[in-house]
C-alpha cells in the first residue's frame, strides 16, 4: 500500500525503488544480522536479498503489486559482480511469472537497474549493462571504497575526495558503459547534489542526478546555465591531472562564473 501511493503520486512519472539496502551503517537485528568486524565489508545490500530469497521476492511482488499498469524501476543496490544482477532477475522474473498466474494486472513499464558504488562494479559496468536497463552510481559509498576512506572519521576526512582521478576514472568508465540509445546512466549521493562539480560531471556525460528534493531546484538551475561543448573540454583537461584539489578549482571555477548566485543561495540555505 506504501509503494502504491507512491507510484500513484507521480503517475505516469516513473518512480524508481532501491531494493532493501540493509548493511553497513543500517542493520536491522529482526533480518537476522550478527556483529561483523567490518560491516562496510560485509553482509549488506543485494547480498542481503539474495540470501533471503523469500523476503526479496516479498518486496518485490509488492512493487510490481503497486506497479500495475504504471511506469515503474527497480533497482538493486551493492552489486558486485554480473551473477549477483542475474540470480535477482531470475526472482523477479518468477515474481512476474507468479503474479500473472494470479491474475494480477502487469506493470505497464519496468526498467531494472543496479547501483555502481565499489570499483569492482565500476570496472565492470560493461559487462553488467547487458543485463539491466540504467545503472546508477552511488558516489558515497564509491569514493569511500576506492580511497579507503571513511568520511565521518574526522582523522582522515580529508582524504575523501570526490574528485580524485581514480574515482573520476571509474565514474567515467561507469558513464560510457552503455552502447549509444541502449541504457542509461544516472548518479545519486553528496556529489550529484554539489553544484560546484556539475560542470565536471556533465562533460563526462552524465545526464541525470538524483538529489534530495530541497536541492533539486538548485542544481537543474545550474545545469541549464551550463554549456556542453565547454564542459567535455573541462573534462578533457582535468583528466590530464593527477591532483584532486585542483580538478575540483579547475570545475568550480567554471561553476562560479557560469551561476554565482547559486552559491549564495546555498549559504543563505
Amino acid at each position: 500500500e506504501s509503494y502504491r501511493q507512491i507510484v500513484e503520486s507521480v503517475r505516469p512519472r516513473m518512480v524508481i525503488f532501491r531494493t532493501l539496502d540493509l548493511g553497513g551503517d543500517k542493520v536491522e537485528e529482526s533480518y537476522g544480522f550478527k556483529p561483523e568486524p567490518n560491516p562496510f565489508l560485509g553482509w549488506r545490500g543485494i547480498r542481503v536479498s539474495l540470501e533471503k530469497p523469500d523476503l526479496f521476492k516479498r518486496q518485490l511482488r509488492a512493487l510490481l503489486r503497486a506497479g500495475a499498469w504504471c511506469r515503474l524501476g527497480i533497482m538493486f543496490p551493492m552489486v558486485t559482480t554480473v551473477c549477483e544482477v542475474i540470480e535477482a532477475r531470475k526472482l523477479l522474473s518468477e515474481c512476474q511469472a507468479e503474479l500473472a498466474a494470479e491474475g494480477v494486472d502487469p506493470v505497464k513499464e519496468l526498467r531494472v537497474g543496479a547501483m555502481i558504488e565499489v570499483p569492482g562494479a565500476a570496472l565492470m559496468a560493461r559487462m553488467i549493462c547487458p543485463h539491466v536497463d540504467f545503472l546508477s552510481l552511488g558516489t558515497n559509498d564509491l569514493v569511500q571504497y576506492t580511497l579507503a576512506v571513511d568520511r565521518l572519521n574526522e582523522r582522515v576526512a580529508d582524504l575523501y575526495q570526490p574528485t580524485h582521478p581514480a574515482v573520476l576514472r571509474l565514474i567515467e568508465l561507469t558513464a560510457d558503459a552503455f552502447e549509444p540509445g541502449r541504457g542509461r546512466v544516472g548518479m545519486c549521493g553528496e556529489m550529484a547534489a554539489d553544484i560546484a562539480l556539475i560542470p565536471l560531471l556533465l562533460g563526462m556525460g552524465l545526464r541525470e542526478l538524483s538529489v534530495s528534493s530541497n536541492q533539486v531546484g538548485r542544481v537543474k538551475e545550474a545545469v541549464r546555465r551550463l554549456d556542453t561543448a565547454a564542459c567535455r573540454d573541462l573534462w578533457a583537461q582535468a583528466a590530464r591531472e593527477s591532483d584532486a584539489k585542483t580538478i575540483r578549482r579547475m570545475s568550480l571555477k567554471m561553476a562560479e562564473s557560469r551561476y554565482p548566485d547559486l552559491f549564495d543561495f546555498g549559504r543563505q540555505a
